[in-house]
């Protein structure tokens, strides 16, 4: 299994909305037959994959799959009726399909066949890898990333604003990976004006991520580099009724996409600080982003953007870079703005937090650990 695991991480940025699925086929003895992953959304799934690597020697084989075949018919035919079909006398599985369409039915499908069914193999491992998935299937939203490079003393720029550059070379290239992933990367009009950053992959990765800003009076500049590099990757403005709407057609003929939320959101849930920050229904935002079948969103910043994702419990995984640079300064940002908790929490904040020394810089990340198990438990079979 842990073999069908970094199988299926190797689909990473490229099934999205569909799950990261890895198989592997082996004999009685552990001998490898075949094996196989999800690779491009459409394309066939692991099983199929790792059928057709094992050919006729599938026949009585066992297979491991981080994912219950599915039973239903897609952009492709059920892997089900695959699995049966070439003679798998024994399946395991990490986890159970948190699909609607799934709900057992994959496995209630192969043990109808007299295949002998396994779960509860490397279930940890498997959720935290279709944590993305899962989180679009069962909450309807995004899977919310957050990611943020700090100073020794927790600061993401000076009081003057300057924070080029606090990670090294290599923490960099770790979120231009990350960014590579990605469906969309998300910022406030503070950090838009700011950095005037570029938000893009360099070099790209397998998706190219559409750059959404919040920014309640429109007032991102045409000739800002987000605008000028919009045939390259797609920019989306959320913004209010309040926006001028002169700046909005200028906008719009640039290229730039225009999304207002609800009048009723406006009125109750919209808000703008005296620098047009922009405070919106968040709920609301991932719910329009969900129907867009983006998976992943990428936060960027910054604090104010940062906090009020964290108030709201819509942060779902931390992505850290910790620089041995002190700046101090009392008006110096920190990364988590907003109202905060009233207490420090008791334990970690993360779920098996992983930390990896980059140069002389540490990589922290995780899953956001909410006071629940994390875990999307099989049924027993």
């Amino acid at each position: 299994m842990q073999r069908a695991l970094e199988l299926a991480r190797r689909g990473l940025g490229y099934v999205e909305p569909n799950p990261c699925v890895g198989a592997v086929i082996v004999d009685s003895q552990r001998n490898l037959l075949g094996e196989g992953f999800h690779e491009r959304f459409g394309g066939p799934h692991a099983e199929v994959n790792a059928l057709r690597n094992a050919g006729e020697a599938a026949r009585g084989a066992t297979l491991f799959v981080t994912l219950a075949p599915c039973n239903h018919v897609g952009k492709t035919p059920p892997c089900t009726q695959a699995v049966i079909a070439a003679g798998i006398r024994r399946v395991v599985i990490a986890m159970p399909d948190p699909a609607t369409h799934g709900a057992g039915s994959g496995i209630e499908a192969l043990m109808a066949a007299g295949i002998q069914v396994e779960t509860g193999c490397c279930t940890e491992a498997a959720n935290d890898l279709l944590a993305p998935f899962t989180t679009f299937i069962m909450q309807q939203r995004p899977y919310v990333h957050a990611k943020w490079a700090m100073t020794l003393d927790g600061k993401l720029a000076s009081w003057t604003g300057h924070s080029q550059w606090i990670s090294n070379a290599q923490c960099r290239k770790v979120g231009h990976e990350l960014r590579g992933r990605m469906d969309a990367i998300l910022v406030g009009i503070g950090t838009a004006l700011a950095d005037d950053p570029l938000l893009t992959a360099r070099p790209a990765g397998p998706r190219t991520a559409t750059r959404v800003i919040l920014d309640s009076l429109a007032r991102l500049p045409c000739d800002s580099q987000l605008v000028r590099t919009v045939d390259q990757a797609p920019v989306l403005l959320v913004t209010t009724s309040r926006a001028d709407p002169g700046r909005l057609s200028a906008l719009e003929k640039a290229g730039v996409e225009i999304w207002c939320g609800s009048s009723a959101a406006e009125q109750s849930d919209v808000r703008a600080d005296s620098s047009g920050q922009m405070k919106c229904d968040l709920p609301e935002l991932l719910q329009h982003l969900h129907s867009r079948r983006w998976t992943n969103l990428l936060l960027e910043g910054g604090s104010q953007v940062l906090g009020a994702f964290h108030d709201q419990q819509l942060i779902d995984e931390v992505h850290c870079f910790l620089a041995p640079k002190i700046v101090g300064g009392t008006e110096a940002p920190t990364p988590m703005g907003g109202r905060g908790k009233e207490q420090i929490p008791p334990h970690s904040s993360l779920l098996n937090p992983h930390l990896e020394q980059l140069g002389d810089n540490i990589y922290v990340h995780g899953r956001i650990d909410r006071g629940e198990t994390g875990l999307f438990l099989p049924q027993p079979a």
